[in-house]
């Protein structure tokens, strides 16, 4: 066994040093951050590239550095599966075997499983085990190679060649090329078709070079489009489809039972009752899925979840964040593993602007201007008198951190630290009671009894913030529970008083403010009514703001324009901006859930066993 350093020893200190040093020297106006061509180019990023990537990113940490200083992590981070391989491959190994039985928590169903269609983290958690793309992400973020076993940018970052796995079969016998690629781009790209069309807007074209070539032309420098537009999962516009299988099923079927080329193949899907999964015999890596089935139960209810794995029903929970209450309850018992890392996400409450008391027809003033307003004084005053720091000891028992915007803690460097201090929405009850009562309700007298949705798990939250608002200021809010996909439907369509939503998976202020917070974010009431001019929120400004800072190349200028704009959602109250929580994964002791595998926000099976 080789010995792992001291982590203050001089060799140390001097490697943590020369990496650090290495890491920071690039040009912040280059696009493709001071890497050169090889250095970029795939199947796997050597590990220096990435802490360069990182720096460049602002998501560069002391602990990041001091991890890659220990040397026996060396060969598992610069060296691919293929690279590792001798040259003659072992002959594939006998499948452990087994049927997982996993409980995806605080939904009733799972909708679908099209990428172009999943816009909730518990679906794509499944369709990870079933789907592939291009490239994969790994634990730290970095993309390795899935149907792309190596790629290679231009000099200028414009055109990138991808060359593909060649031998892999789609679940329905059909072979993956190249032109699998291409009918995914053209699918996704069309806004009918996808809801993810605008992760592709830099792409200008993807062109077949041969069966297993593909060139993506992009219009700018992007070099996120690894991680972000190409990986199978989180990304979700290049998760490859196939064409035939769409064609005879239809995309309503497709979205029950698609036909991809991962791990697992969807045996069974009907709606409320679940998913069955089981192992691709003919997957590309003969290593993989260790499992011979696996079955995905809703378990909307949070003690019924508890219930189950407690008992040995089932093995893993997945899906949305177990309920705060059973956290503790499942960490004392020694049958169980409760794994929290950190969650990049947040958490809010949102209050409907199109209808009274909060009723704010246009954002498009300043904050001064729409103090004059009652609708907007009421949407201040509820998010100044919630106590964020006590909720988050209340509800998840300190498992969170305040939020007061959609850009989280887990993006680094474009996280405000001082928002918390700056934001108009951080707690303060006498300004909070004397907005309520300039709007026309002292002490919450003549204000209506109103809905606040929350989902069964969000229960107890809901029930601690209707308290809250109850006891400091006087406005009674009523608990109305939908399942989540119904919740998800309410918030869609605008068809709400109040409502407790939030996102997950978000690594770039992109997802933080494209996808939630510009008047045509794929979230801001999509199936709203016609007569609407907005769904939550519209602001010009924010939207100006975030146009330029999607193609700004200089991290400090991006940095600042994500947190005007971001400070801009917050003090005109987009939404009241509650929470940042952990990602937390149960399991029971007999399942052995690889450290590789553990990515937040995903639940990839494919290296997991169960012990007999």
């Amino acid at each position: 066994m080789r010995r792992m350093l001291d982590p203050l020893s001089n060799e140390t200190r001097r490697r943590f040093r020369e990496l650090w040093r290495w890491a920071h020297d690039f040009d912040p106006k280059d696009p493709l951050f001071g890497l050169t061509k090889q250095q970029l180019s795939g199947p796997t990023l050597s590990r220096r590239t990435v802490l360069r990537l990182m720096a460049a990113a602002g998501i560069l940490s002391v602990a990041d550095v001091l991890a890659a200083c220990a040397p026996t992590q060396t060969p598992a981070q610069t060296t691919s599966p293929q690279q590792a391989a001798p040259a003659q491959q072992p002959a594939p190994q006998t499948r452990p075997g087994g049927h997982l039985i996993c409980g995806w928590a605080g939904t009733n169903e799972i909708r679908t499983l099209d990428p172009a269609q999943i816009n909730q983290v518990l679906q794509f958690q499944i369709a990870s085990n079933v789907l592939s793309g291009l490239t994969h992400i790994n634990p730290d973020l970095v993309a390795e190679g899935d149907l792309a076993v190596d790629w290679e940018p231009s000099d200028d970052g414009l055109s990138w060649t991808f060359y593909l796995r060649e031998g892999v079969t789609f679940h329905n016998g059909d072979p993956f090329t190249a032109d699998d690629v291409l009918f995914t781009y053209n699918r996704s790209k069309d806004p009918e078709q996808s809801i993810h069309s605008g992760v592709l807007a830099n792409i200008q074209d993807v062109v077949k070079v041969d069966d297993y070539t593909v060139q993506i032309l992009l219009e700018k420098p992007q070099a996120s489009l690894l991680v972000k537009t190409l990986e199978r999962s989180s990304g979700r516009a290049m998760t490859i489809v196939n064409r035939r299988a769409l064609e005879e099923m239809g995309p309503e079927q497709y979205g029950l039972t698609p036909v991809g080329t991962g791990p697992f193949r969807v045996v069974e899907h009907q709606l409320g009752q679940g998913v069955v999964v089981e192992a691709f015999d003919d997957y590309y890596d003969p290593q993989r899925p260790k499992l011979d089935k696996i079955t995905f139960i809703p378990i909307p209810e949070p003690e019924p979840l508890a219930a189950a794995i407690e008992a040995g029903d089932i093995h893993l929970i997945g899906g949305n964040a177990p309920a705060a209450e059973l956290i503790d309850r499942f960490v004392a018992n020694p049958d169980l593993v409760v794994s929290e890392i950190t969650g990049p996400g947040f958490q809010a409450l949102w209050m409907n602007p199109h209808r009274d008391p909060f009723r704010v027809p246009d954002f498009n003033k300043s904050v001064e201007e729409l103090l004059q307003e009652p609708g907007f004084k009421v949407r201040l005053a509820i998010a100044k008198a919630i106590d964020r720091e006590a909720l988050i000891q209340r509800a998840l028992f300190g498992r969170g951190e305040p939020a007061y915007g959609s850009v989280n803690p887990a993006m680094r460097f474009f996280f405000d630290t001082a928002i918390n201090q700056s934001s108009l929405q951080r707690f303060d009850l006498a300004e909070a009671q004397r907005l309520l009562a300039e709007a026309g309700y002292p002490d919450g007298q003549g204000f209506p009894t109103l809905k606040l949705m929350v989902t069964p798990a969000g229960k107890r939250e809901g029930e601690i913030l209707v308290d809250m608002l109850q006891k400091n200021l006087g406005i009674t809010l009523e608990l109305d529970i939908k399942d989540f996909p119904v919740l998800i439907d309410f918030f869609n369509s605008m068809d709400f008083d109040t409502l407790r939503i939030g996102s997950g998976g978000d690594y770039d202020p992109d997802d933080a403010l494209v996808d939630w917070m510009i008047t045509t974010a794929k979230f801001n009431g999509p199936n709203r009514p016609e007569d609407l001019p907005f769904g939550y929120f519209s602001d010009a400004e924010v939207d100006a703001l975030v146009e330029e800072e999607r193609a700004e190349t200089d991290l400090d200028r991006r940095k600042e324009l994500v947190q005007k704009a971001n400070q801009i959602t917050s003090d005109k109250v987009a939404a009241a901006f509650l929470y940042h929580p952990l990602d937390i994964l149960v399991y029971r002791k007999e399942v052995n859930f690889p450290a590789e595998s553990r990515i937040p926000g995903l639940v990839d099976l494919d290296r997991t066993t169960l012990e007999s």
